[in-house]
């Protein structure tokens, strides 16, 4: 494969989920997302792999600035404190490492956003379902059809592949997007006060 064909491979993918209806689900997100920044309320975010490393984007995204200059927003990606999480799945289970971490760091009205190319990541449903007993609301940013993460959260943003590489190319896209739209809507809301 060149890479003008895995190039087009990636172009069909995103003519794909233009058609996947995710306009819905992402206005959603960033509806919550807002609401919850906006009260001081922390969005928790976690993945694994390259999706850990995709949580870690979004909050300095949000933490730092995106396009403009405004306050630091609560964006935190579960996972960075290597202690906390090593110990965590050392001495208990590392499927309940995240889980903990939203027990310890999440309350009522923040937001847990997992993110799962496949679906089927149980650290993150645990998260998911730890976050609703909270009384938070969760997103899921997965592949196809959602899986297991999907079905744990309230709002599932589900891209249409299977293929993890470009997945994570398409919740680049969507993650940018959702930050540039969270940060817009609080520099409006900070002007309003």
């Amino acid at each position: 494969m060149t890479f003008n064909d895995y190039l087009a491979d990636g172009l069909r993918l995103i003519e794909e989920t233009r058609s996947a209806g995710l306009d819905e689900p992402i206005a959603l997100a960033i509806d919550r997302i807002t609401a919850a920044l906006a009260a001081r309320h922390a969005l928790l975010l976690c993945g694994n792999g390259g999706s850990a490393a995709d949580a870690m984007h979004i909050a300095g995204e949000l933490v730092g600035r995106f396009r403009r200059e405004r306050a630091g927003l609560k964006a935190i990606a579960l996972g960075t404190d290597t202690a906390v999480t090593t110990a965590w799945g050392n001495d208990y289970a590392f499927e309940d490492a995240f889980a903990r971490q939203v027990e310890a760091l999440g309350e009522t009205g923040g937001v847990v956003w997992g993110i799962s190319t496949s679906g089927s990541s149980e650290n993150i449903v645990r998260a998911l379902a730890k976050g609703r007993k909270l009384g938070m609301t969760g997103i899921a940013l997965t592949g196809a059809g959602g899986g297991r993460v999907g079905e744990a959260a309230d709002i599932v943003i589900a891209v249409p592949s299977r293929d993890t590489a470009h997945i994570q190319e398409m919740h680049t896209f969507i993650y940018h997007h959702i930050c540039e739209q969270v940060e817009k809507s609080m520099v409006i809301e900070s002007n309003n006060l």
